[in-house]
Order: structure tokens, then sequence, then C-alpha cells
């Protein structure tokens, strides 16, 4: 579909593999929102305009609501049109169990994963009115939500299974304007953010356990969230979609 794409933390991992597909889906514009890795931001920038969108790449901290109006007025002065969100950014902590579970620790991840993730869905929503012709959200969950991530990354899975209620509510809210809320829940990924979380081998150490047999990329779960983002999902909403190998 021709629009605007909105991808938040898409300097890598998911978000940056949803953005530099998006012009395979049709999107001719792409919102390359970064925090703090402007050199993977301006890759993925890059590999988007070789597929022929163009990008916009924008620097915001989503844990200062601010910092989130600023990149949205920057989007707002772009020209109107379809507005498609995906709400990727997100952090994890080193692996712990609860006793290391610092209040500081879980506010750092519910204030990016919960609170920033919110109110980016909030603006969006806010412009999609605006602009008036429509849009569509997926919110990336993870598969920790159904599972706890017990002595890993328990504060990590409350935050994505906020995310999921969220989608849930959210979708209906929206269902009567035509704008649709789904979610993608990853399970074992190869991306940073298993070395970011003090284990950079554990996507490929547990992938093999999954019924799959092996972990999932990125570029599986772009199309996943690119499909549920298109007209061939025109009948999907408030749906969590697990894109875990079966776990």
């Amino acid at each position: 579909m021709s629009g605007l794409l909105i991808v938040t933390g898409a300097s890598a991992g998911i978000g940056a593999a949803t953005a530099r597909m998006a012009g395979f889906s049709g999107w001719s514009r792409v919102v390359v929102h970064y925090n703090s890795d402007l050199n993977g931001a301006n890759e993925t920038a890059a590999m988007v305009e070789s597929m022929g969108a163009q990008a916009y790449v924008i620097k915001a901290d989503l844990t200062k609501p601010k910092q989130i109006e600023k990149m949205f007025e920057k989007i707002a002065d772009l020209k109107p049109g379809p507005v498609g969100l995906v709400n990727n950014a997100g952090i994890v902590g080193k692996k712990a169990s609860i006793a290391e579970l610092t209040p500081d620790r879980v506010a750092g991840i519910f204030a990016t994963n919960v609170l920033g993730a919110i109110e980016v869905a909030r603006q969006s929503v806010l412009l999609m009115r605006t602009w008036g012709h429509g849009g569509s959200i997926v919110n990336v969950s993870s598969v920790a939500a159904k599972l706890g991530s017990a002595h890993e990354y328990i504060d990590y899975a409350a935050s994505k299974g906020a995310m999921d209620t969220f989608t849930l509510g959210l979708a209906d809210e929206l269902a009567a304007e035509g704008i649709r809320v789904n979610a993608i829940r990853p399970g074992l990924i190869e991306t940073a953010i298993h070395e970011k979380g003090g284990q950079p081998g554990r996507a490929e150490r547990l992938g093999a356990g999954t019924p799959m047999g092996r972990a999932g990329t990125a570029e599986e779960c772009a199309e996943a969230i690119l499909w549920l983002l298109s007209e061939r999902a025109s009948y999907t909403t408030r749906s969590l979609l697990d894109v875990a190998g079966g776990r």
C-alpha cells in the first residue's frame, strides 16, 4: 500500500528488517526512528531508499514524552496519507532473577517498552485522525509474555504482557474507525537484543530446542508485521501472532 510507515527502533534487529522490506510491500515513505545508533539508522535509511522508498531519519528518546511529541510534529509536516505504525522499540536488562530486579531497572524497562510505546501509539492515532486516511498498528511484543522468562527477564516479559493487553484494548477502541491493531510475539530471534541482555549466543543455543529446531530471523518477523499492516490482512485486528517456531 502507498503511505507512510513509522518504525520505532529501526536502527537494528526487527525494526531495521521491517523498514528495509517496507518498499516491497508498497510503502512509499518510511520514518526510521532511532535513539542512540545513528549509524545503524543511516544504514537502514540507505537500504530503504535503495528499494525505491523515501526515508526520514528521526531521533527520539521514547522515555521522554516531549521528544515523542517533537518527533510527531516533524512527521505531521509530511504529505498526508495512510499511516502504518510498527511499535517496535524495546529494551531488555541483563539476565536476572527476582532478587536482582531493582526498582530502577524495572522502571527503565517499563519506561521504554510500555509507557513510551503507548505514547507513540497515541500520537500515531492522533495523526491518523488528523490526516483522515486511516491506518494500521502492529505492536512488537514477545512470546516471553506468555512464557514468563523465569530466572532471566521476568521484568521484560511483564512489560510485553502489558503490551499484549494494550493491543487488545486499543484494537477494540479503534475498530469502528477502520484502524486495525495487532501484535506479533517473536520467540528466539537472531538479533543483538540477546547480546544486550548479556547472552550473545542465546538464540542459537535455545533455538535448537524449539519445535522447529532453530532460531528465527528478523526478516521472518518483518514478513509477519508487513502482512498485518497490509490490505491482505484487512479482516484481522485484535490478534496476537506468535512468530516463535512453535515455542
